[in-house]
């Protein structure tokens, strides 16, 4: 059934990520997942086809469209066939908005064009070994010395963080102002000081390189700062909406995808003789996900469009990315269960759905980090 919130163009659109997912991530998957890696072969493919700086200038090798549906279309395809390791969704609407919104012309020239070609992979280090949605306990810094800034510290679960090839870092600038006092500093591949960890060993998402991130004596060119100085708190907020609003959108979709594989399971396998669709308790279940996958998708699809006109609100973005990311998790524990046994295997697809899921309702803002953004804005 067609959705009214997307256009013949976006239908086409869904039809050009089917195909590249087919012939440019699924054949080689598998290696990805062994490896802990993605290939750069697959995101220079993905500029090819257009897949990158969607929301970017065309003047700069991008799409042109500031249109959100669009990169709603490729989060919804990516979870759907399963492959969230390749992170063109974090590459295009979470880091895209920083260097779109906050570069000068300069930079601007320096950066999107690799950025829309795929030969510049980007990554956000802002999490640290002590510090995560709290980012008063940032404790990565940098002093002022003339021509350059001096960075020192470490970041950790940074995604993307072996492949990146620029990466904006969440650095306090001054000891004043607590998280007030925080600048994005970009640093560049092959910068002197600039030492990547280990590729994390994760239980979900394993094609998507997971890193620790360490600066020593970091010289960071001044032309490097990006947006304003000590202004990073006010940036990392102007885009936490965007940020959430894609993983509610990957999350109702990826729940959506485990009920039609197990609503065809269930119809398939047989229990004491019969179809296990033939007993109360499975059409309950079933009855019971699909009202809460439909109920979810409405409000995710009015999310979009408020977003799509520049009137999405913090509160909205967090109710969507809680409850979408939640009923995700609950629906791939369901899910597996009625799959019994064969729901454990690995080479079930609600098995990896069940791992690769699991850390949507962390990243990006804890859910109950997202009820107290909701709390506060009833309570104050």
């Amino acid at each position: 059934m067609k959705r009214r919130i997307f256009s013949d163009e976006h239908d086409a659109f869904r039809e050009t990520v089917r195909s590249f997912l087919a012939k440019e991530v699924l054949p080689f998957y598998d290696q990805w997942e062994k490896d802990g890696i993605a290939s750069r072969d697959a995101w220079r493919a993905a500029g090819k086809q257009g897949l990158l700086g969607l929301a970017v200038p065309e003047e700069y090798g991008g799409g042109g469209t500031a249109d959100f549906r669009y990169s709603a279309v490729m989060a919804e395809e990516f979870t759907r066939a399963g492959t969230p390791g390749l992170a063109l969704g974090l590459h295009n609407d979470i880091i895209g908005p920083y260097l779109t919104g906050l570069a000068t012309e300069e930079q601007k020239r320096r950066w999107l064009p690799g950025f829309c070609d795929g030969s510049l992979i980007t990554a956000i280090a802002m999490t640290e070994p002590g510090a995560g949605s709290d980012l008063q306990g940032i404790r990565t810094h940098a002093e002022d010395r003339g021509d350059h800034w001096l960075l020192n510290g470490s970041k950790t679960f940074i995604s993307n963080g072996i492949l990146a090839d620029l990466v904006i870092v969440v650095a306090r600038t001054t000891p004043e102002g607590g998280a007030h006092g925080l600048s994005l500093l970009v640093v560049e591949r092959g910068t002197e000081g600039f030492e990547r960890g280990r590729n994390l060993d994760k239980i979900g998402q394993k094609a998507q390189d997971t890193a620790e991130l360490f600066f020593h004596d970091v010289r960071v060119p001044k032309e490097n700062l990006l947006g304003e100085l000590h202004g990073a708190f006010v940036h990392l907020m102007t885009n936490l909406a965007q940020e959430r609003l894609s993983i509610a959108v990957a999350a109702i979709a990826g729940a959506e995808h485990l009920l039609e594989i197990t609503t065809r399971y269930v119809k398939e396998r047989e229990a004491f003789g019969r179809p296990l669709a033939t007993k109360q308790h499975i059409r309950f279940e079933i009855a019971e996900m699909a009202t809460e996958c439909a109920v979810t998708r409405a409000f995710l699809d009015r999310c979009v469009e408020e977003h799509t006109d520049g009137g999405l609100s913090a509160v909205d973005a967090s109710m969507a990315k809680w409850w979408a990311t939640e009923l995700q998790k609950r629906v791939a524990d369901r899910c597996l269960q009625l799959h019994g046994g064969y729901g454990y295997m690995s080479e079930y697809p609600v098995a990896r759905a069940f791992t690769d899921g699991r850390i949507q309702t962390i990243y990006g803002g804890t859910t109950e980090i997202m009820k107290e953004i909701i709390g506060r804005s009833l309570l104050g």
